[in-house]
């Protein structure tokens, strides 16, 4: 059976490019069979499935200046930059309803990438997911170590799915993907360095030897899952959507003009790829 599948890398605020992609690709209709995200592209990709229109604009640049978003007050004294009970709760339960029912009736595939605290593997939650577990696995995608605190889930502790699997492509592939369709928040040619973190934070290190391993792993993860992704796109076997210039957007960014002009950009972006994602989807279907 062919598949199309979409991958979203994470990024913090830089997932607002993809969430001006999905925008564009839900006002033209385009919906692959497979969606697979990590942190902040697992929090675009629930929106777009539940066919929110805007909404994800609304949560990630509307919501920003709330002073709860992002503080460095909380990081202080709760060890949370971002508030997650504010984007976790108040956000989708209450101050920009999420359709739960709408999500759960969309047709497509939908894996989130977490990380385990202990064991440092990529742990991979799919739907069906009940309301309760679905903010719980994408949270925990969402929750970086040292500015979150890690989540509690089927007897396991979850932190950012990015930290294991940055570029979930191996997996999408193995779940049948064909040609997927990789959205990404870095730039051409953008490789992944090495961050001692851990070696600054040893008692963090000792408590979570999973993180650990996953954070001295990730820079050689990353870069080979993206020669991967190239190597697909060189053979025409996989688009890749990615911004031109992020004007040194931070992954914390809290300005809503440079916010909205990424998005803006991610939305063109999307406007230049469409008839060739969608060709390439029905392609696959011949």
């Amino acid at each position: 059976m062919v598949k199309s599948g979409l991958i979203l890398e994470g990024g913090g605020m830089r997932g607002v490019y993809t969430a001006g992609v999905l925008q564009k690709f839900m006002e033209e209709n385009l919906f692959t069979d497979y969606v697979i995200g990590v942190s902040a592209g697992a929090c675009n990709a629930v929106s777009y499935l539940s066919r929110q229109s805007g909404r994800n604009r609304t949560v990630m640049i509307d919501y920003v200046t709330h002073p709860d978003y992002i503080s460095m007050k909380n990081l202080l004294k709760k060890r949370e930059l971002f508030g997650m009970n504010l984007i976790f709760d108040d956000i989708p339960n209450r101050l920009v309803p999420f359709d739960y029912d709408g999500f759960g009736s969309a047709a497509e595939e939908f894996v989130v990438g977490t990380t385990d605290c202990m064991t440092g593997e990529a742990i991979y939650y799919r739907k069906p997911l009940a309301p309760d577990e679905l903010l719980k696995v994408v949270r925990a995608s969402s929750s970086l170590p040292f500015m979150s605190h890690p989540v509690e889930f089927g007897g396991r502790l979850l932190m950012d799915g990015s930290l294991a699997d940055p570029l979930p492509i191996g997996q999408a592939l193995s779940d049948g993907v064909s040609k997927p369709i990789v959205v990404m928040t870095r730039e051409k040619n953008y490789r992944k360095r090495q961050t001692p973190l851990m070696r600054l934070a040893p008692a963090f290190a000792r408590q979570y030897p999973g993180l650990a391993k996953a954070l001295e792993d990730r820079q050689r993860i990353y870069n080979e899952s993206l020669e991967r992704i190239e190597a697909l796109e060189a053979h025409n076997d996989a688009i890749i959507v990615r911004p031109r210039n992020l004007h040194r957007l931070r992954g914390i960014e809290r300005d809503q003009e440079r916010l909205a002009a990424l998005y803006v950009q991610g939305y063109r972006d999307a406007e230049l790829v469409v008839p060739r994602a969608k060709k390439f989807i029905m392609h696959q279907m011949q």
